[in-house]
């Protein structure tokens, strides 16, 4: 296993390559030039060339590419064109809310759609079936940015009920430990900040998770489908066992694998869709940032944020990966 592991990190360097290439190329080819973003409109042409030499702007791209890449190799991923402060000191204390909207929202669309799934599986072509499918098609089909406008006014603006915006609120008090709210909350027993950032979480988490949810809950129906007519399906209930054995015991544990691969490629989706909901809801992550540097052209942040959530992405696949070894013992890895 610690063989597979180390073989599957080195292969995790020419994929982060890759990407960057493409994202630095792809960065560039967009319209407008962030030195005119950082002077104004009407900045003078002498303004503009003092800023793009500044910053390297004038060079040829392999050249700025080679340097970026040089100086990202010893971890400095360069300065923000809009703060003039390191990357990694602006991705640092916004990455942990992204981390905890992230955990929220697959912790939302695993409890909403595995059992959504189950259900739809074990009556198939029932009511039961197609009103979880329907839920399903629903949860895909909402656009993330109209369904937080929704959610925002029904349940802050005219039931005041939740939150609108942040992570906390401003008469909230809290000691600063791992930067996740929720957790710094439990782990100083400050209860009452606990709640308080569990009530901010609702809305933006659900707002997340609908699409993951959706594609979750139709895998299971369908992985579940595939295994409730494998033939120790039929032996566990000729056995006599009772149903809820026979679909979550036996059915459920052999169709894991296909939903776990589901759930790790979710987080791809929730680091994407992070960008919108952080924006909606004024959550202070890295996708909020994200959304913010795109707009100001800030190269080296969107080349950071996109290295950032590539890297998220292949270690999840990576322990997805490693969870199949512990899921299906018949699963070695030389």
């Amino acid at each position: 296993m610690s063989t597979y592991i180390a073989r599957r990190l080195i292969i995790l360097m020419p994929v982060l390559l890759g990407v960057s290439a493409a994202a630095f190329l792809l960065i560039h080819l967009l319209p407008g030039n962030p030195a005119i973003a950082y002077l104004g409109e009407h900045a003078s042409p002498d303004s503009i060339a003092r800023v793009e030499h500044e910053f390297g702007l004038d060079r040829p791209l392999p050249v700025q590419y080679v340097v970026y890449l040089w100086a990202a190799v010893r971890g400095d991923f360069g300065d923000s064109l809009d703060s003039h402060r390191p990357v990694i000191a602006e991705f640092m204390p916004r990455f942990p809310a992204t981390i905890e909207l992230m955990l929220g929202a697959i912790t939302v669309a695993v409890i909403a759609g595995i059992p959504i799934g189950l259900l739809s599986a074990s009556r198939p072509n029932s009511a039961m079936d197609r009103f979880g499918m329907g839920i399903a098609l629903l949860g895909v089909s909402f656009p993330v940015f109209w369904l937080g406008l929704m959610l925002v006014y029904i349940f802050s603006v005219y039931f005041h009920a939740l939150p609108t915006a942040g992570q906390l609120g401003v008469s909230t008090q809290l000691a600063t430990i791992t930067r996740i709210d929720v957790l710094d909350g439990l782990l100083t027993a400050n209860w009452s900040a606990a709640w308080d950032a569990v009530r901010h979480l609702v809305l933006p988490s659900i707002t997340l998770s609908t699409i993951p949810m959706a594609i979750i809950a139709r895998m299971t129906r369908a992985s579940m489908l595939d295994a409730l007519h494998q033939d120790y399906i039929r032996t566990a209930r000729a056995k006599g066992l009772a149903a809820r054995a026979v679909v979550i015991d036996h059915g459920l544990r052999n169709a894991l694998l296909p939903i776990v691969t589901v759930i790790g490629l979710q987080v791809g989706s929730l680091l994407t869709g992070a960008i919108l909901t952080e924006t909606i809801f004024s959550w202070p992550g890295v996708g909020r940032f994200m959304y913010d540097s795109i707009q100001f052209r800030d190269y080296p942040v969107i080349l950071a944020g996109i290295l950032l959530f590539s890297l998220v992405f292949v270690l999840v696949n990576l322990l997805v990966d490693v969870l199949y070894a512990f899921l299906d013992p018949r699963i070695r890895y030389a």
